[in-house]
């Protein structure tokens, strides 16, 4: 048995002679199971920080963090442009071009994260320009998309199923940057340090994939990143396009709400907002680790057989239907117990928000779901149009249900704009309609 599997040894004997021996399957799993342990970490650590931060710092302070974080992320997809599963698929294609390929979308990143930062500063000073707490920490959490630029290191160790340095790098700077958090609390920082964490976190992380990637690999010179190589910058582009408005629409679709709730009922909502997430969305982890479990099982089925490749994508739609009533039930029923118990009685009013956004679960997860089906069926337009109708959905509701309700009415925005993508959009075209059978099926707990 190589290095590399010597977590095979801990395995029952049945699955472990059924994966001996096969060296790529022993390869994904054992990448697969570095991605699970590093979101283990971080949901852990980040729901045992996250609540003691927002106890210290209560709901205006940590709404006005929450609003810093959320305007920054609006404008995180100039940082990316779309590029990750792009430049990915490149690499595994062609692994010998890659200082070619690395270098020409290191060059856009950071091209498009030096946009970003310039639009966000002008944005937040017409939007705030009496505020110069708010200024101060949009503008240090903004710097960090600078040092998101280093990503592409990470692209090449997911082409090589090599995670596992990313997930060292990045959860030493993610646990660093915890304990810094702890050390403020205790020290009775003021609110702009949370901001400057904020931003070394992502400093770190990129800086120390950089380095890794220059120790590990050992690259020889023609590995060197050739930078601006405009060939290979424009064939970069004309596939990231699409996916970079999704990720717009992304954004808009999941962080809007916290910048339309300050702005129009103030941070000391967005605090409440912030915190009802936290408990709604810890959730999320699950089915992202069901779905990319089951993904090998839904490919290999998509190529032998269709009626076997929908049996299966139903059976993961209904196991994920039956998983989220079983978290949304409870928590919908005991919000008014669950938030004041974890955030202490000055959050009591975030319980109301619990109640309704834990049902976004229901529809998130089936979303999830999506994910393979979307994959094998090069639907990644669709995707954005999905996107954008759930984004113009939740601006649009916000707008009307915000100002009578506040967060309450966010949350059943959010909601709300949930069922119009993931579920609604499904019926809209003869391909997609199938899908929408299936995904009331599962809302119904049947197949």
């Amino acid at each position: 048995m190589s290095e590399d599997a010597a977590w095979l040894r801990f395995l029952p004997e049945a699955i472990r002679s059924r994966i001996a021996g096969r060296r790529v399957l022993q390869a994904v799993i054992g990448n697969s199971g570095w991605l699970f342990l590093d979101k283990v970490i971080r949901l852990l650590s980040g729901v045992v920080v996250g609540v003691w931060l927002a106890r210290y710092l209560g709901p205006q302070q940590f709404g006005e963090l929450n609003f810093a974080i959320a305007f920054v992320a609006l404008f995180s997809p100039l940082a990316t442009l779309g590029l990750d599963a792009i430049v990915v698929r490149e690499l595994i294609r062609r692994p010998d071009d890659r200082g070619e390929i690395l270098g020409s979308a290191f060059s856009l990143k950071v091209l498009g994260a030096s946009t970003g930062v310039v639009f966000v500063l002008v944005a937040i000073q017409l939007l705030r320009p009496a505020d110069d707490t708010m200024l101060w920490m949009v503008g240090i959490i903004a710097v960090g998309m600078i040092f998101q630029t280093f990503d592409v290191f990470d692209f090449w160790f997911q082409s090589q199923v090599k995670s596992k340095f990313t997930v060292y790098v990045k959860g030493a700077a993610y646990m660093t940057c915890a304990i810094a958090k702890v050390v403020l609390i205790l020290s009775d920082a003021a609110l702009v340090a949370f901001a400057w964490v904020a931003m070394v976190e992502i400093a770190l992380g990129g800086v120390g994939l950089a380095a890794i990637y220059t120790q590990v690999e050992q690259r020889p010179p023609q590995y060197r990143l050739a930078l601006w190589r405009w060939p290979k910058i424009r064939e970069l582009l004309g596939s990231s396009w699409p996916l970079f408005l999704s990720g717009v629409a992304v954004m808009v679709y999941f962080r809007i709400d916290q910048v339309m709730i300050a702005q129009i009922s103030g941070e000391k909502e967005v605090g409440l907002y912030s915190a009802a997430l936290r408990l709604s969305e810890v959730w999320y982890t699950i089915p992202t680790v069901l779905v990319g479990s089951a993904t090998p099982a839904l490919i290999e089925a998509h190529g032998r057989s269709d009626e076997l490749y929908y049996q299966r994508l139903q059976r993961v739609f209904t196991t994920l239907a039956r998983i989220a009533y079983v978290v949304a039930i409870p928590v919908s029923l005991l919000a008014s117990v669950l938030v004041p118990l974890v955030y202490g009685e000055q959050f009591a009013d975030a319980a109301p928000i619990l109640t309704i956004h834990i049902w976004t679960a229901l529809f998130v997860f089936l979303g999830i779901g999506l994910g393979p089906w979307m994959i094998s069926e090069g639907m990644t337009r669709f995707y954005l149009w999905q996107t954008s109708a759930g984004a113009v959905a939740n601006v649009v509701l916000n707008l009307f249900l915000i100002p009578r309700f506040g967060a309450v009415g966010a949350s059943v925005a959010t909601l709300v704009s949930q069922i119009v993508a993931t579920y609604l959009a499904m019926s809209v075209l003869p391909k997609t309609r199938k899908i929408f059978y299936m995904e009331t099926k599962a809302l119904l707990l049947r197949g």
